[in-house]
Formats: C-alpha cells, sequence, structure tokens
C-alpha cells in the first residue's frame, strides 16, 4: 500500500483542482475574444465551446463515482488529468467546430471526476480537526488557475494562438507529474448503500441550496468583467484588473472559509457565506461605482470556489465516519452545483440578449442567493435538535 503523507496528498489535490477548473475552465474565458479575433471561431461558436466544458462538468460529476470505482480513485484522477492536457494540446491548430467542441466537453467531464474524487480520496487520510483547512488548501487550486490564466495568457496571446494551446497543455502535463506520486490508496469500501445519503432531508435541502448558490455565483462570474469593461466604458484594462481581483479573492477564500468551518462547524458558516453574498450580490445590481464593484469581485471571488470546502464539509457533517456515503452525497451535491451554474449561465445569458442590461442579472442571482438562505433557515428550524 502506497501512503504518501497528508499534506503531500492534499498538494496532488490542489493540482488536480487546478488543472481540472483553474486551468482546464478558467484559461478557456480569457481566450474566447482571441478565438474570436484570430478568426478561429465565430463569438456564438466560442460561447458555445465555453458551454461545452460545463456540460461536460455535469457529466463528469454523475460519472465520478462509477469511474472511481472502475479505475480506483487515484488512477481516475491520473487519467483525468492527463485528458485536461491531452485536450489543450490537441486543440493547437485550427479545426471544426466539431472537433473542439469534444475536447472542450472532454475537459469538463475530467475537471468534473476530479471535483467529486480529488477531496473526498484524500480529506479521510488528513486529521479530522484539520479537514476544513485541507479542504480549503486544495479547492485554493482553483483560484490559483484563474489567476494564473489572467496573468499569463496575454504573455502566451503574443506569440500566438497555437503557442497558447501548447504552451497549457505543457503546464498542465507539469502538474500532473508533481501530482503523480502523491495520491493515496483509496481506504473507502465500495459497499456503502447508494440509496442511503439521500433519506436525509437535511442533504436533499443542501442539494437544492448549493445549486442556487450556484446561480448566484455566474453573475460575477461571467458578467462582471463585461460590465465593467463595455458596460461603464472602463475599458478592457480595468476588466482584467477586476479579473485579477476575483482571482485574488478565489485563492484566499477556500482556506479562509475552510479553517472558519474547522472552528464554528460548516452549518454556521454556510449561512454566514449566504447572508453575505446575498449582500454583495445586491449592492452590485444597484451601484456603477467601480470602487465597489471591484470590492465585490474580491469577496465573490473568494465564494465561488470558497463554499466548496463550506459544503463538502456540511456533508461530512451530515454523514459522520461513512466515507463512502460522503462520497455519493458529495458527488449527487456537485452535481446539483453544476446544475446550478449551467442554469445561470444560459438563464442569465438569454436574460442578457433580451434585455442588454447588467443589474437585472445581478438581482436576480442576489434572489436565488436569497432563497437558498430562506431554505437554509427553514431546515434549520426543522431540525434544531440535530448538529447545527
Amino acid at each position: 500500500m502506497h501512503h504518501p503523507g497528508p499534506w503531500r496528498s492534499t498538494v496532488s489535490a490542489l493540482f488536480a483542482n487546478l488543472v481540472g477548473i483553474g486551468l482546464a475552465r478558467f484559461a478557456y474565458s480569457p481566450l474566447i475574444p482571441a478565438l474570436v479575433v484570430e478568426g478561429w471561431f465565430e463569438a456564438s461558436a466560442a460561447a458555445y465551446l465555453g458551454a461545452a466544458n460545463l456540460a461536460g462538468y455535469l457529466a463528469g460529476a454523475l460519472s465520478a463515482r462509477a469511474l472511481g470505482r472502475r479505475l480506483g480513485p487515484a488512477l481516475a484522477l491520473k487519467v483525468m488529468m492527463g485528458l485536461i492536457a491531452a485536450s489543450f494540446l490537441v486543440c493547437a491548430q485550427p479545426a471544426p467546430f466539431a472537433w473542439f467542441f469534444i475536447w472542450r466537453f472532454a475537459s469538463g467531464l475530467a475537471g468534473g471526476v476530479i471535483m467529486v474524487l480529488a477531496a473526498t480520496l484524500v480529506l479521510p487520510h488528513v486529521p479530522e480537526s484539520r479537514r476544513g483547512l485541507a479542504g480549503g488548501l486544495i479547492f485554493m487550486g482553483v483560484g490559483l488557475g484563474a489567476v494564473a490564466s489572467a496573468t499569463l495568457l496575454p504573455l502566451l496571446l503574443a506569440q500566438g494562438m497555437s503557442f497558447t494551446w501548447i504552451a497549457l497543455g505543457l503546464l498542465c502535463l507539469g502538474f500532473t507529474l508533481a501530482a503523480w506520486s502523491g495520491w493515496p490508496e483509496d481506504a473507502v469500501l465500495p459497499a456503502s448503500t447508494p440509496a442511503a445519503p439521500l433519506k436525509d432531508s437535511r442533504l436533499r435541502a443542501l442539494m437544492v441550496i448549493y445549486a442556487l448558490n450556484a446561480f448566484g455565483l455566474v453573475p460575477h462570474m461571467v458578467f462582471l468583467v463585461d460590465f465593467v469593461a463595455r458596460g461603464l466604458n472602463q475599458g478592457i484594462g480595468r476588466g482584467a484588473f477586476i479579473w485579477f481581483l476575483f482571482g485574488l479573492g478565489a485563492t484566499v477564500g477556500p482556506v479562509i472559509l475552510g479553517r472558519l468551518g474547522d472552528h464554528f462547524g460548516f452549518g454556521r458558516v454556510l449561512r454566514g457565506a449566504l447572508a453575505t453574498q446575498v449582500l454583495v450580490v445586491g449592492l452590485a445590481s444597484t451601484t456603477s461605482q467601480i470602487g465597489w464593484l471591484g470590492l465585490s469581485a474580491l469577496i465573490m471571488g473568494s465564494f465561488t470556489p470558497g463554499v466548496v470546502p463550506v459544503v463538502l464539509g456540511r456533508v461530512r457533517e451530515l454523514l459522520p465516519g461513512d466515507f463512502g456515503a460522503q462520497r455519493t452525497a458529495w458527488s449527487r451535491t456537485t452535481a446539483a452545483f453544476a446544475l446550478g451554474q449551467a442554469a445561470g449561465a444560459y438563464g442569465l445569458s438569454w436574460v442578457f440578449a433580451t434585455e442588454k442590461a447588467y443589474p437585472p442579472l445581478f438581482a436576480l442571482g442576489a434572489v436565488a442567493l436569497a432563497l437558498a438562505l430562506a431554505l437554509e433557515l427553514v431546515v434549520r428550524r426543522r431540525n434544531v435538535s440535530a448538529p447545527v
């Protein structure tokens, strides 16, 4: 049996999220304008390729457990990281839309598998009192990937589009190899009853809360930079700075929120996180002050991956000790998040195409978050005797 130390495993899982979400998803957003300008794709086709990654992510979240059982989680994670590296390398030349769609879908699928398996493989090997911190470090990879893509892409794109795809592929390959020997053997017996996790009404509610939270993150994740750059005529440079603030928040958010969960309990931190997001997204719908919008980018950036270790911690609180059931519940919860995110991305894009205005998008995001908070408070009142 191969037993790397818990922190070595945590670093491997951090690298996996950096590749799976940080680069596979977030490095694509800044590529969209370049793909259009260089004439590889029309604007609408480039946007659909972004959506292909989200659709793949949902498929990955749903198939992760089966894949983990078939290959073993450690091998599945190695294969998925390798698949993402390949997805960048094979897109280095202009090719038909279908070719790019398949590979963007594949990279999203790999990201969904990584999101479900990496943390649930590593966290059982981390001491109980440090699991929130370790979970935070793992999901910090998402923020690091967003910051890296915001920083590196202008430099890479100056060398040309093909060079950029190859460089990103090699970067992913490097992280794949760095993570390779850090995965622990899986200690979870797959014999856990798959139906068990959904009997608890609090877990079912948590899936809905997480989906609504995902919807509420979309305005900042997808539209804020465009709002600042074009909507407020502040230009691409100011928009890029806003994205940098978002990435900075995404790097520190998971670690801070994971640590708070270790101290105060994840249910309490989840309620605080939802209340804060309602206020921040609500404020963004009513202001065009660049300072406030920059602050909201930093705060919502911190919650975008930061809410992940909080909800994972909540799943572990509701299913203490049963790692198999935790993985089942986490897979379904991640799928709910993917659905909420996809609904937000498509739904709000449609609203934007109709309304041609940004404030309604943030208002709808705030409503989704307020519903999530209301549901969490109702469920908590029903189960007052159970763990807070």
